[in-house]
């Protein structure tokens, strides 16, 4: 039996291995050699730098202090293990810590240290980078950010060993840290010790993810209840993957071609690809595409070849309809329409791709031939503001110095562990329906974005439709949509609304 070990959507790397050749056996060594004895490399001490600032948020000048550091992770007995790079921002000023919120948020990959949250959405600072059709160019700055979360939480964003800076110690081997169990120890343990060091165990206390960081997140929510009896006050998922059965295009496997449909509406709709009726409004035309995929999509994908020829044509022009694809690209298709050829298919007349993290993006491939794009236009746009940006910051403003390469997403990490769902689809939905029963008051607020085909709105609906939640729980997850992609942040007035959102969504947690 093939094992099963799913790679996530969001930031993820796809690595082909170097071309092997065959090891030669060594010359044996003489009897009378000694082995010389392995020096164990010390290890780092921890490093941490802090600075104050001032930024301009929500109308108003918040001062705070920025703490950029390394926290050695260690055994009981004193053995270091992983030094873990963090970034915090606390408020100044604050007389009663019980009374000010703390949030530890991260990104995904796995592989992502936690750039993006940081410099695009939460962080008092932001890159300045454009947005689909009117990016900027090089070199790229950075701005107060209104919409940071700072003048409402205090801020600690964390990078998983072996991104950003953070790296097992000398002697230590990394993959110990690279699993979806052992990743959600080992943050886990971070959260702990920072809350236990900077005396947050009474304050209010939330955890942001996004993509895979909300698998990860979702995980924490157990294992900081169970291990350590931390109860959090709220989750927030930005762009959320719980279930991957949701989004898998594997053989026998329909669920996502399902749950992806109202996102292909969406993009066509943005790409004007729709006929009037449903290009006169986004809202109805997704309505109208999650009805389809529900009913009749459902349906027709059910009965598989036996679906008669006649209704076969019928469900193919209706999917057409939504996608602003051919009838006959959809018939070649078997009805089934994977995310990398509507991706190559939208625009092909074009000469045009259109982007995986957000479908607002186009892209320009060597030739209109083909079945799936060459790249993803939108994560190649954001790479190179927010690298460039970061590094200045964080030496510059931060004061923090380090001759590493910021590893802002790697494939240092794979193979990903996911033993513990290994023949199964990885799903931490149960998880998560765990503590917030365990945990009463525990509140989860998810962010979705309408153009965003790495984690589909559609999907996360399904997946936190079928929690099994009591009724009484059940308005305790809230959410909302944006009008842009897997990043919402880089659209600035998805931006805004974010924020006021995520806000609102802290203040009623906290009782």
């Amino acid at each position: 039996m093939r094992l099963r070990t799913l790679l996530p959507c969001g930031f993820l790397f796809l690595l082909s291995p170097l071309g092997a050749t065959a090891q030669q056996p060594k010359p044996a060594e003489p009897a009378s050699a000694e082995k010389p004895k392995e020096e164990k490399k010390p290890a780092p001490e921890e490093k941490t730098v802090q600075s104050k600032h001032s930024a301009r948020i929500g109308g108003q000048e918040v001062k705070y202090t920025a703490t950029a550091g390394t926290m050695l992770l260690k055994l009981e007995d004193g053995t270091p293990k992983a030094s873990v790079f963090y970034i915090a921002y606390t408020k100044d000023d604050v007389s009663d810590l019980s009374q000010r919120p703390i949030t530890f948020t991260f990104n995904g990959g796995p592989g992502s240290s936690s750039i993006w949250l940081h410099m695009g959405a939460f962080g008092p600072r932001r890159v300045q980078m454009g947005d689909a059709g009117a990016l900027l160019p090089p070199p790229y700055k950075i701005v107060d950010n209104e919409s940071s979360l700072l003048d409402v939480t205090d801020l600690v964003f964390i990078d998983p060993v072996s991104t950003g800076y953070s790296r097992a110690v000398p002697g230590e081997t990394p993959k110990q840290f690279h699993g979806i169990q052992e990743d959600i120890q080992s943050v886990g343990e971070f959260i702990r010790l920072y809350a236990t060091r900077n005396r947050r165990w009474a304050s209010p206390k939330f955890l942001a993810g996004e993509s895979y960081g909300t698998t990860r997140a979702a995980g924490l929510s157990g294992y900081l209840q169970q291990r350590y009896g931390m109860y959090l006050n709220g989750i927030v998922l930005v762009s959320t993957i719980l279930n991957f059965q949701t989004t898998e295009f594997d053989t026998g496997n329909d669920m996502p071609y399902q749950l992806i449909l109202p996102t292909y509406t969406a993009i066509a709709w943005y790409h004007k690809k729709l006929g009037p009726d449903l290009q006169a409004d986004l809202h109805k035309a997704v309505e109208e595409s999650e009805k389809f995929a529900l009913g009749e999509y459902n349906e027709a994908l059910l009965a598989g070849d036996t679906l008669p020829a006649a209704r076969r044509a019928e469900i193919a022009q209706k999917v057409a309809r939504l996608t602003g694809l051919s009838a006959d690209f959809v018939e070649r298709n078997r009805l089934r329409i994977e995310l990398s050829r509507f991706d190559k298919e939208l625009l092909r007349k074009e000469g045009r791709t259109v982007g995986r993290l957000d479908g607002r993006f186009v892209g320009i491939d060597s030739d209109s031939g083909g079945s799936s794009n060459e790249y993803d236009p939108s994560f190649s746009a954001i790479i190179g503001p927010y690298t460039a940006a970061f590094h200045d910051y964080v030496r510059g403003d931060l004061k923090f110095e380090s001759d590493l390469f910021y590893e802002f997403i790697t494939g240092n990490v794979q193979p990903w562990s996911y033993r513990a769902f290994e023949n199964r689809y990885v799903d931490v939905a149960e998880t998560l329906r765990q503590a917030m029963t365990q945990n009463q008051f525990l509140h989860v607020f998810v962010a979705k974005g309408y153009y965003d085909c790495a984690t589909p709105f559609f999907a996360a609906n399904y997946t936190l439709d079928h929690l099994g939640l009591d009724a009484t729980l059940r308005g305790h997850i809230t959410d909302d949509y944006y009008e842009a992609g897997h990043m919402m942040y880089v659209h600035l007035p998805s931006l805004a609304k974010l924020k006021q959102d995520v806000a609102a969504f802290m203040k009623s947690s906290i009782h």
